[in-house]
């Protein structure tokens, strides 16, 4: 493995780091402490700052050479709603935020990266470091770029990375193509008729007609969506009455819907409208249903992967960057980026992930392990992508 020297040296650096931003969680639109921590260094470093797209999102920008190439590397900085169950020094200081998907360690290596190159300045053209807030559920990627992230900031390329717990440490994947699906909700609200619980011919009962509902909608993949193409729709929240003997007025149920490709999300919404109206039909509910279009899927451009894989070959070693994964039915609001610009995102081993440490959960942490090893891919790539002389 051919880490970077000076990024191994930076180690201990990235390791506190990563454990002072992981001991101060922050959810989406709300990272200013992180938005603070991130801006100093990179001013710290001699970088040009800019603050301000969507709200909380820091860009620092570093210009070495005379080459007018540009091109952008993204980190995500927000937290999630969990309650920490770790017991160790760093834990969250902050009852029910937690650090769960490793965008501490994800801002961390940024950071190396971007210390390492303002040092050495081994590459002629410009980079741009994206630090973006709200990537979990609230779309801080869309904002970023509607934003004008890409006016203020031209370049011809932006690269993403995370962490994936079932991959070793050591070893990268990069596909070209799907990697991670979109991301939509819905919300459906069925109005009855209350009745006593023990005369339910009294009433339109909306707790029977959603749960015809939650099964009709699984005909929807199995049935309605060609079996080669993947799709998920599950619902998630079913919500009706207060008491025992009460057929209530309305139940809701809220889920969420998972494709590859547009197609398949156009015919996932139509299918659900159409179960709706079946449903009312059958069971005399009269009903809402609200689909919001979260993410967009994320998909790789077959260059920039073929840059990245070069760029990761160099650093672990080209046995080490996995090529054949199946793409994931997770969502990942860099697809935003990478709708507006060519790129590739890639996923970096966080170790096997056994004893509660996979994404989203509890006991999650990142592997420290990794950061000298996600830092020299940036720094590769850079180097790689913009190279002196």
């Amino acid at each position: 493995m051919s880490i970077i020297d000076r990024i191994r040296e930076l180690h201990g650096e990235m390791t506190a780091w990563r454990r002072d931003i992981h001991a101060h969680p922050e959810t989406a639109f709300e990272e200013h402490r992180t938005s603070n921590v991130v801006a100093g260094m990179l001013t710290a470093f001699g970088m040009e700052v800019h603050r301000g797209l969507a709200r909380t999102g820091v860009v620092g920008t570093l210009h070495a050479g005379s080459a007018q190439r540009a091109i952008a590397l993204r980190a995500d900085l927000d937290a999630l709603h969990i309650r920490e169950e770790n017991a160790f020094a760093h834990r969250s200081v902050y009852d029910g935020r937690m650090h769960a998907c490793g965008h501490d360690g994800h801002t961390a290596m940024l950071l190396g990266a971007a210390k390492y190159l303002a040092e050495t300045k081994r590459f002629d053209g410009t980079v741009h470091f994206v630090f973006q807030p709200a990537e979990e559920n609230e779309g801080g990627g869309r904002v970023m770029v509607a934003e004008g992230l890409f006016d203020k900031f031209p370049c011809e390329a932006v690269y993403g990375m995370h962490n994936m717990p079932g991959i070793p440490v050591g070893r990268f994947a990069a596909m070209p193509g799907a990697m991670m699906a979109s991301f939509d909700i819905f919300e459906i609200t069925l109005t009855g008729r209350g009745a006593h619980g023990a005369m339910p011919h009294d009433g339109i009962d909306p707790v029977v007609a959603g749960s015809a509902l939650v099964q009709a909608l699984q005909t929807i993949p199995s049935r309605n969506v060609n079996p080669v193409d993947a799709a998920v729709v599950t619902v998630t929240q079913f919500h009706a009455g207060d008491t025992w003997n009460v057929i209530p007025e309305r139940a809701t149920l809220r889920g969420t819907t998972r494709a590859f490709r547009p197609e398949v999300q156009d015919q996932i919404e139509s299918g659900i409208a159409r179960i709706v109206a079946g449903i009312d039909a059958a069971y005399a509910t009269s009903s809402a249903l609200r689909y919001e279009r979260r993410y967009p899927p994320t998909i790789n451009h077959a260059r920039e992967t073929e840059i990245a894989r070069a760029a990761i070959a160099k650093v672990v070693g080209a046995e080490n960057v996995l090529t054949d994964l199946q793409p994931t039915m997770g969502a990942e609001d860099f697809a935003f980026l990478l709708q507006a610009k060519p790129g590739c995102y890639v996923w970096i081993g966080n170790g096997p992930g056994e004893g509660g440490c996979m994404l989203h959960n509890p006991h999650y942490d990142f592997n420290d392990e990794v950061l000298p090893i996600g830092a020299s891919y940036w720094a590769t790539l850079v180097e790689h992508v913009l190279p002196r002389g």
